[in-house]
C-alpha cells in the first residue's frame, strides 16, 4: 500500500470503522492502538525479541488480550518454552457484529487552520448530527478524518457537501 493508504487503514482501524487489521511486522513496534483484543500470527517472527513486540500490541495499559499462533502440526518455534494450549473451534461460528461507524474525509488539515472544533462544529450544525453520532475524529496536515454513525454519513455528506470549512470549500466524502 502507497503511505496515504496505510493511514488511511490505521486511521479507520483506530476509529472502530475497521474490525480487521492485517499487517506486517512493522505493526509491531511504533503503532500505539488501544483495546486490541486479539493478534493472530499467521506468519511466526524468526525472533523471540518480534514475537514478545508484536504479542506488544493487545493487553496495554491493563487490558486484556489474546495472542493466537497458527501452526503446522510440526512446526516448533525455538523461543517458545512450551507449546501453546490447541484452541477449539465451535461447530458454528459467529460473526462479530458490523461496527457502528463508517468514517468521512475532510480535504483539510492543521496546515490550513482547521482543527477538531470546527469540524464537529459543522458536523452538528449542518450535518445535523448529535454528539453521540460522531467517534474519534483525527485531524492530520492536509486532510481530516471523522468516525461518524454508519446509518447517518450518507445524509451528513449530503448536507456538507457545498459547506465550507475555514471560508474554504472543500472536498468531503465516505472514505473508502
Amino acid at each position: 500500500m502507497e503511505q496515504p493508504d496505510r493511514e488511511k487503514a490505521l486511521i479507520k482501524f483506530r476509529n472502530g470503522s475497521s474490525q480487521i487489521l492485517v499487517t506486517t511486522d512493522l505493526a509491531s513496534r511504533g503503532l500505539d492502538i488501544p483495546e486490541i483484543e486479539y493478534i493472530i500470527h499467521y506468519q511466526l517472527p524468526h525472533t523471540k525479541e518480534a514475537f514478545l513486540h508484536r504479542n506488544g500490541r493487545t493487553a496495554r495499559m491493563h487490558a486484556d488480550g489474546t495472542a493466537y499462533l497458527l501452526l503446522n502440526p510440526d512446526q516448533h518455534p525455538d523461543f517458545l518454552d512450551k507449546m501453546p494450549e490447541i484452541e477449539k473451534l465451535p461447530e458454528k461460528l459467529v460473526l462479530p457484529k458490523p461496527t457502528k461507524w463508517a468514517t468521512l474525509y475532510i480535504a483539510a488539515g492543521k496546515k490550513d487552520k482547521v482543527n477538531k472544533v470546527d469540524i464537529v462544529g459543522l458536523l452538528l450544525q449542518k450535518g445535523k448530527l448529535n454528539k453521540d453520532e460522531l467517534g474519534l475524529i483525527e485531524v492530520l496536515d492536509y486532510s481530516s478524518y471523522v468516525a461518524v454513525d454508519k446509518k447517518k454519513i450518507v445524509k451528513a455528506v449530503d448536507l456538507i457537501r457545498n459547506e465550507k470549512i475555514k471560508n474554504k470549500k472543500v472536498k468531503i466524502e465516505i472514505a473508502r
